[in-house]
């Protein structure tokens, strides 16, 4: 065979490959999370518009098309090959959890991010990822019968336990819940026997009043705001009062992009990373709204139909772990908005402007894609 005949039959499988990748990508995950991205990127400039904070959006474009490489990349990754490396990435991330704490300085009284220029990373946006990987080995190994003893588990839970913990310790009671409700969810829909669970959550209900007497004062003003807004309307219930102004002034059909009164006369405090829903929900009403909440719903429920086609239990975690992570992330976002959870800071995914928070959801959502790419023996 001669040089052009090898580089030809080289050529040709190449373009095999990308023929057959591209054949069975999965174009409505990635188009579903396309719009929730475009969304992102509008309300985000329409919330910073000649403002000081207009670079936000420069830079949320700059994380966003980083995002959409590494979802790329990641789906091109065979996610089989990180079974081995979950653990590895839970230790880094529970290494880097430490270290923030005990070199970053504090930012609006908590320790989460290290600075790197202009750029701001929080580590336990990563955690949430590490943790799916971790929690999904070992269903995976469970399953296989690679780890069944309490002396094989054990340890293997109180791992998966440390990032909440420390993350807690931040504090940042809000990001270490979530991790929790992720972890909660997985178990309860792959773990056959649920009565250790049962029994976890009723220890840690029992140890909310000690949790209570541990928090920072004004992580016991936002709860007690959250109960009673209207006690403190210019103070610690200004934030819920003015969301709840907000989504109600938006009435069916919104006020039209830009023309959001309470977000450009600055109203809506943190309307960029907090209350983004806010924003969005008067500018386009009811009906955006809803249609918005639609698009988040068809992502989780088409996750879900993913992970109950996946060609293993490890598969299968990761899917639910992240379907888990999107829920939990609208869900307490959109609380918050309303008035029905206490002001955590959890962001609304891909909406709220955040690099470590854009980036984490890139990453997750390319290992779905992994995942489904994968499902037919790709």
């Amino acid at each position: 065979m001669t040089e052009r005949s090898v580089a030809l039959a080289r050529a040709s499988l190449g373009g095999g490959r990308w023929r057959r990748f591209l054949a069975r990508f999965d174009w409505p995950l990635f188009l579903a999370l396309a719009i929730v991205a475009v969304v992102g990127l509008a309300n985000l400039y329409s919330a910073t518009y000649r403002t000081a904070h207009s670079v936000k959006f420069d830079n949320q474009v700059m994380w966003t098309s980083a995002g959409l490489g590494l979802y790329i990349v990641i789906t091109a990754i065979d996610y089989r090959t990180l079974h081995r490396l979950a653990w590895i990435g839970l230790a880094l991330a529970v290494i880097a959890i430490v270290a923030v704490k005990l070199l970053s300085d504090p930012i609006k009284g908590s320790q989460r991010w290290f600075e790197l220029g202009s750029v701001n990373v929080q580590p336990s946006e990563v955690a949430k990822i590490a943790v799916i990987l971790a929690l999904a080995r070992l269903l995976h190994d469970r399953a296989q019968g690679e780890m069944q003893g309490p002396a094989e588990v054990a340890p293997a839970l109180i791992g998966l336990a440390l990032p909440i913990v420390l993350v807690a310790v931040q504090p940042d009671l809000g990001t270490a819940s979530l991790i929790a409700l992720i972890a909660l969810s997985v178990g309860f829909l792959l773990v056959k026997n649920l009565w250790p669970l049962v029994g976890g959550v009723a220890v840690a209900l029992a140890l909310l009043p000690v949790l209570w007497e541990r928090m920072e004062e004004y992580q016991r003003g936002r709860v007690l705001a959250f109960l009673d807004p209207s006690a403190d309307p210019t103070g610690l219930g200004w934030h819920t009062q003015q969301s709840i102004f907000a989504v109600g002034s938006g009435r069916m059909s919104g006020k039209g992009f830009m023309d959001a009164t309470q977000n450009h006369f600055n109203f809506l405090p943190e309307h960029w990373t907090d209350f983004p829903f806010s924003v969005w929900a008067e500018e386009w009403g009811f009906i955006g709204s809803v249609a918005l909440l639609l698009v988040f719903a068809f992502l989780v429920l088409w996750i879900v139909n993913i992970a109950l086609n996946a060609r293993d239990r490890f598969g299968t975690a990761i899917c639910l772990g992240m379907a888990a992570m999107l829920f939990w992330h609208v869900v307490v976002n959109i609380a918050m908005v309303l008035g029905l959870a206490p002001v955590v800071g959890v962001t609304l995914p891909l909406v709220s402007y955040g690099g470590s928070s854009t980036i984490a959801f890139f990453v997750g959502l390319g290992l779905v894609s992994s995942v489904s790419l994968r499902r037919h023996g790709y």
